[in-house]
Parts: structure tokens; sequence; C-alpha cells
């Protein structure tokens, strides 16, 4: 198998093409790339921005160039010798008309050859819920109606623009007659006759029929647990491995599939054993991806979480969570807020999951002769759906593993001695349906409910965490990312660089992550944010001296001010994360352009926390009152705030730029497949998406890069610019792919610092029998931005590491080291990374 030696995302779509990306290779062998990470290339819903809303995985899409220019894109990177690796979506297609697939089954229901490729109930009608209004409702204002198809001249019940299929039974030989009714009762009596039920897109949450992907009732699971839907939906994906046009797929949604472990040996039995596969799977702390799955690793959420043991000051964050709680005016109660979101998603998002699951209960409780009540079942469902502590588990058909029954036990012990105790023979008769110990007449309804009940707690988890509580809880957002966990309590160098020996053990081929498409952040906003927990009562004070400042554009509306304290906080830290670093206080044109983003973000931020405001019910009065705020925050005319804003957070930018450049360093050096998220080579301050899917200008990054100019630390510029990341990264990864085995292989040794800043140095080594590399850098430099150079301290080296002549990567100087490196005069602001001769 190859392994990459470094990947770089491109989100296709939204003007980005394949020719667009050919013209890109030579910059990307010049940044050192071995591989290209395309987002998801096959044929999507008209318009789609990200492509994930697939509606044929066997046409690569027109929309981006289609199989010619994905075939001159493979041409192009193999004539530079780079490779390929494609983002794949096993688990959902999209619920569209224009997916073939799906409206075969609108039109002819169980009877379509398709009705087993997505996940449907057929045990009633297939609902449809993209109406406004119920049908009654569309009905009698008029907007439903029988008119021909413009695609096919079939009749079909028109609603605006969108026209569903009529089965063949309920129109054939009378067609004429069909398309002239009119009258609302014979209209929906063909409506009955139907094998779908149109529906409003309000009720999805409690009466699907079929699985989704998360909340997006456009997306509709897909069964390719089935061999046969696995053959259909994956016969251009193997064509193009088996061709040696793609070497790497990366699974999106893993934890979606009703059996991860048996599609990914079918995916690699198909694919082979050269390639490579990483997949979409965020690991609670301390959780490790299962040791049987034949995958190279995860895309890395879980790095991000590592790094911020290195980053955030672990002796002053509770005074930041401090700060934020005395604005709050009570402390936060971290595990009654997540019980809180889980209880909400579990009781509303996702009600008809658990109706579903609830449904399968009581079915196999007859069938054992289990005399248990339906309203105890539910109670001790949703307590076991909220008490899950990590994604899913991987039972099958069979029951459960080892040791997914150990947690399972395990959960249901908490929830039996939890506050909010269910009925316990309820969650006894529960965790054993879990366990397969059910009679035989049962076992299929079961195996059933094990897996749904597996394809329902990811979903819940993250939408619960990522999507309520991240919106809710602000003490420090940088922590509020995806494969995080609420508010940690205390950080250390020493478990990062456990967490890292773990990742050389465990998974080395995986990729390591900073910026994604699904981030909350970019990696910069984010390494600038940890700086908060160094200088928390500096923060604190800014906070409380803007908020007075800005007093008058609070407005007190029915439900409390807009916006509440806690909302300041969080939209005061979003604009310090997301801030240019050359954004003078006096540029309209870029206050402005930075508005358009912030205020796409607050939106968002205040329907994901569900609090005042939903994206199934939104209060536009408060939602206009925050917008409001923040457009006041921006305007030219807020000048004194605007002012002493941009010069209160220079000391944060400043370290964080230093962040910046030891996050890459260890990106690039620690364990695992550095990913490059498109323009993140330099400075991404990006907002969560759609802000982070914006293309990058690629034009003025290749012009960076190509600078004669000699990149110096001493030029504030090339700081602000973020020219020295770009160049840190292309002297680094070259050496990857020089010396492979020595990132892949070699042994990771933690390093300690002796002398008065010591606190401030983070340090490792990787060696192997060919050679050795030295990484050392700056961490917690807030306080110290005003010493230039390091005093005194010495870095002491093991057997492995002493004795050896070494390049310093950055400035090129040689020297020869025997059992110690000193740093006592080098820029202290700058990564140390030292390759032996």
């Amino acid at each position: 198998m190859t392994i990459p030696a470094s990947t770089y995302r491109i989100q296709f779509r939204s003007g980005m093409t394949f020719d667009r990306a050919a013209a890109l290779v030579p910059y990307l062998k010049q940044l050192g790339i071995s591989h290209l990470y395309a987002s998801p290339i096959f044929t999507a819903l008209s318009g789609s921005t990200h492509g994930y809303d697939v509606i044929n995985a066997n046409e690569i899409d027109p929309a981006i160039g289609g199989r010619e220019g994905f075939d001159r894109l493979v041409k192009t990177l193999q004539q530079a010798g780079l490779g390929l690796i494609i983002d794949i979506v096993p688990n959902h297609m999209a619920s569209s008309l224009e997916n073939a697939w799906w409206r075969d089954v609108v039109e002819h229901g169980e009877n379509s050859r398709y009705a087993h490729h997505f996940d449907i109930d057929w045990s009633r009608r297939l609902t449809l819920p993209f109406l406004g209004d119920d049908f009654e409702v569309e009905l009698e204002n008029g907007a439903i109606a029988v008119k021909p198809d413009p695609q096919t001249g079939k009749p079909a019940l028109a609603y605006y623009e969108h026209f569903y299929p009529l089965t063949p039974a309920s129109w054939q030989d009378r067609a004429e007659a069909v398309l002239q009714l009119t009258d609302k009762a014979d209209i929906a009596a063909l409506h009955d006759s139907q094998p779908y039920r149109l529906m409003s897109w309000r009720d999805a949450p409690r009466d699907l029929s079929f699985r989704r992907f998360f909340e997006i009732t456009g997306l509709a699971g897909v069964r390719v647990e089935d061999k046969a839907v696995f053959d259909d939906a994956h016969q251009l994906i193997l064509e193009l491995v088996r061709s040696g046009a793609v070497q790497g797929l990366r699974v999106d949604h893993v934890d979606g599939l009703a059996d991860p472990k048996s599609y990914l040996e079918r995916l690699r039995q198909e694919a082979g054993p050269d390639c490579y596969i990483t997949v979409e799977k965020i690991l609670a702390k301390g959780e490790h991806l299962p040791a049987d799955w034949p995958v190279s690793g995860t895309t890395g959420y879980e790095f991000i979480a590592s790094l911020s043991e290195a980053l955030v000051d672990g002796k002053h964050i509770r005074q930041l969570r401090q700060a934020y709680e005395t604005l709050l005016g009570k402390p936060v109660d971290v595990q009654a807020e997540l019980r809180a979101a889980k209880m909400l998603m579990a009781t509303r998002n996702f009600a008809g999951e658990a109706t579903r699951l609830l449904q399968l209960a009581t079915t196999i409780a007859a069938a054992d002769n289990e005399p248990l009540e339906e309203k105890a079942l539910l109670t001790a469902l949703r307590e076991l759906l909220v008490a899950f502590p990590v994604y899913r588990t991987y039972g099958t058909t069979e029951g459960l593993p080892p040791e997914d029954a150990d947690l399972l036990l395990k959960v249901a012990d908490e929830v039996r001695q939890g506050v909010k105790a269910p009925d316990p023979e309820a969650l006894g008769f529960l965790t054993r349906i879990m366990a397969g110990e059910v009679s035989a007449a049962a076992s299929d309804d079961a195996a059933s409910f094990r897996t749904r009940l597996q394809q329902l707690t990811g979903p819940l988890m993250a939408k619960s965490v990522e999507d309520t509580l991240f919106f809710r809880l602000h003490m420090a957002l940088a922590l509020n990312e995806v494969g995080a966990e609420p508010m940690p309590d205390d950080f250390s160098p020493e478990r990062f660089h456990q967490e890292m020996q773990e990742r050389l053990a465990r998974q080395p081929d995986a990729l390591s992550g900073t910026s994604t498409h699904d981030t909350k952040r970019g990696e910069d906003a984010r390494a600038r944010l940890y700086t908060l927990s160094e200088a928390p009562e500096r923060w604190a004070e800014c906070v409380s001296r803007w908020r007075q400042g800005n007093q008058s554009q609070v407005v007190q509306l029915k439900d409390g001010p807009a916006p509440k304290p806690a909302v300041e906080w969080m939209l005061y830290q979003s604009l310090a994360g997301a801030w240019p670093t050359d954004l003078a206080p006096d540029d309209a044109e870029g206050l402005k352009a930075l508005e358009e983003r912030f205020t796409g973000f607050v939106e968002k931020a205040l329907r994901e926390a569900k609090l005042r405001t939903d994206w199934a019910d939104s209060n536009e009065t408060y939602e206009n009152a925050v917008l409001d705020y923040v457009r006041h925050l921006l305007s030219p005319d807020n000048q004194a705030f605007l002012q002493d804003f941009t010069a209160s957070l220079q000391p944060f930018i400043h370290a964080g730029l230093v962040n910046s450049l030891t996050q890459t360093a260890i990106k690039l050096t620690a364990p695992g497949v550095p990913d490059i998220y498109q323009g993140s080579e330099t400075l991404d301050l990006s907002l969560v998406d759609p802000d982070n899917r914006r293309e990058p200008d690629f034009a003025a990054l290749e012009q960076l890069l190509n600078q004669v100019e000699q990149v110096d630390p001493a030029n504030e510029a090339h700081w602000l610019d973020g020219r020295l990341k770009q160049q840190l990264i292309a002297k680094v990864l070259p050496l990857r792919q020089q010396l492979p085995d020595l990132f892949r292989k070699g042994d990771y040794l933690p390093l300690s610092a002796t002398g008065q800043q010591a606190e401030n140095v983070l340090a490792f080594g990787r060696a192997n029998d060919e050679a050795a590399l030295i990484v050392i850098l700056p961490r917690l430099v807030f306080n110290r931005l005003q010493e230039a150079h390091w005093a005194p301290a010495e870095i002491a080296l093991p057997e492995a590491l002493a004795g050896r002549r070494y390049i310093n990567l950055i400035s090129g100087a040689e020297s020869a080291l025997e059992t110690s490196f000193s740093l006592a005069g080098g820029d202290r602001r700058m990564p140390v990374i030292l390759l032996s001769r």
C-alpha cells in the first residue's frame, strides 16, 4: 500500500472544476504535497456546493468537468508524480426526484428495483416531507394539482416546480382523465392511492418512514450492507481504483452504516490491498478505532483535540471559566447542559427514530411475553440514548462484541443509578435486546433494533454536542471543535505526548487534520483563541469594557436582553478569532467584508443553540436585534470600540501566530499524515461552514510561495500574511517523501526542557535506524512576547538522538549535538526542527 506523505484537500464545485484543480498541481508539488484529496466528485444535486447530496454515484459530475475533465486531472497528477484520494459517500444519497433511483422508488413504491436500496420502512407509505404545510392545507390553497411532468409527459402531482410521479396503476389507461382532475376530493383520493404520502417538512422529525442523514430529510440512508446495493453504488468508485486513477478513499460518516466493519471489509476486498482507506470517525477521549477495521485510520478529528493539550494553558484555564461564570451570574453545570441538549434531540429532533425503536421494542416484548408498558420502555430508551458516552457500538446480527457489551452494561448501570433512573425492568429488557438475549422468534427484530439504535446514537451525539451544546457554552470557543469534549478541566503536554505515542502505535497512517470543511473554526482562529487561556483576566476585562461601551445597542425583549451576556461573550470571542491580521479599524471596505461573513455565522450560531430561536421556528425579532448589535460593532462609525478592540487584540494575534507555527510543525512531524485544507497553508481564520468552504485565492498563494524575497521572522509582515507558515510547510513536507519510514514508523520520543522557561517548550524526537529528527517548539508565549530570544534552556537528548550532526531546517545552520541542545539566544517565536545528517 502506498501511504500518502501528505494530502491537500480541495473543495470542488462553487467554481472549482477539474481543470482548475489541474492548474494547481505545480503549486501543490512545489509545496511538497504527495496526494490531492478531493471532496465528492460524483453527480450531486443541481447547484450543490459540497457534493455530499449525491444523485448518481456512478457518474462523475458534469458540473465540475465530468469524466473527461477528471481524466485530464488524473493525467496531470500522474505526470507530476502526485496521487489522488477521493471522498466517497456510502451512507446516503439525495432524496430528490433528480436521483433516478429515488424517483423510481417514489413512482413504483415497494415494487421498484431500488425499493430496498434505501433504508425505508415499507410497513407504511413512503413519507415525502417536502411540503410547506400539511397536504390538505396545500391542496385547499391550490398549491397541489395534477399536471403532466415536463420531463416525461406523464401525469404527476405538481407542487410548484416539483412534479411527483404517479404510480402507473393509478393512471394508466386513463391518463387524459387523470390530467383533467380538478376536484380536490378526487386529487386527494389520487394521492391516497400512491405508494408515497406528501407531508409537511415540519413533521419529519417525528414521522418519517426512511432513515435520513442526521436531521437532513433531503438525504436518505442507503443500505450498502446489502451486497447488491453495495455493488450498484460502488461500480464507478471501484473502476477508478482498479484503473489506477485513484489511490485512496475517504469514507464519509462510517458510523452511519449498519455494519461499518463488514462494509469496510467488503470495500477492502474489492478495492484491493494497495488502496489507502481512511474513515470519517469521531473518537471520544480515550476511545480507539476498532483494531480489526481494514483501514489506515481516521480523518483526524482526534488529532485536533490532542493539539489543545499542547497549546492550552492548563494552569489558568479555570480562571477563564470563572470569568465566564461570573458573567453568567451562575456556575456552569456542563453535565446538566449536556443532558438537556441530548434530551432535546431524543424527544424532538429525533423523535421519529426513537418511536421506530420503541415499536420494535414493544414487538419484541410481545413476542417474548415481557409485560412492559410502552411509556416505561420509551423513558428507558431515551435515558439510554442520552447516557451514551461514545458515538456508537458495533454490534451485528449476532450481538455485541465483548468490549461493546461491557460498555453497554456500564452505561446501563450509570442510567440505573442516575437521578432520572427509569423502570429497571424496562432498562434491563433494552440491554438484553442489544446483547441479543431474546427468543429465536424475536431475533430478527432484535437485530434491527440493535442496528437502528447504533445508527441513531452517533447523530444524536453529534447534534447534541457539536451542533447544540457548543453553541450554548462559550467559555473557550477554541475547545468547541468537532471531536472535542465540552469544557474539559485540565490540559497537559504530558498527555499530548502520550496521545502521540498511542497514535504511532494504533494509527500511524491516519490523516492529521487541523482544518476541514466541517471544523467549527479555521486552525489559525483556533490557535489564536487558545491564547485566551494564558491571559484570562485580561480577556475578561476587555469583554467587560467592550460590553459597557456597546450597552446602548442591547435591546430589551420580552424574553430577555438581546444579546444576553453569554452571547456577547461569544460574539467578542468569535470576532477575535476571525479578525484579519491586517484589518485596520478605519478600513470601511474590510469591515463590510467581515460583517457579511460574521453575520452569517452569528445567525447560524443563534439557531444552532436552539434556545431563543431555531432552524425550525426562527425568532426574527431576537435574531435581528443580535445582528443589529453585530453590525454596530463593525460599523466604521463605531471607532471608539474598533480602535480599542484592534489594539487590545494585538498580543492575542501575535501569540496566536506563534501557536499557528507550533501546531503546523506538530502536524508536519508527529505521527500521522499531514492534511492541508485548501488555503490553510497560510492563515485560516474562517468561521463555521459555509464560511470555511469559501475558495481561497490560489493565485495569491502561489505568488506568495514564489516570491524571491527571503522569508524573515524579524519582518512582522511575514507573520501577518502567513508566509512563514507556508514556507515551513514547503520546507518540511518534501522530507516526508524522502524519509517515509522515519515519519511513518520512527519512534516518537518525548523530550524535556530544563531552565526557567521549561514550561514554554514542547519538544519531541523521531528516530529510526536511518535518521533522526528533533522538534522544539514554543508554547504559552503570550506573556513573553517582549522577549525576543530564549533564556538559557537545555533539551536533554536520549541515546537515539545524541551524538549526531544536525541541520536546522529553518535557518540552515549545522551543529553537532552530543547529549543536549541549548535554546539560549534563539528566536523564541520560531520552531526549531533539526534533521540528522
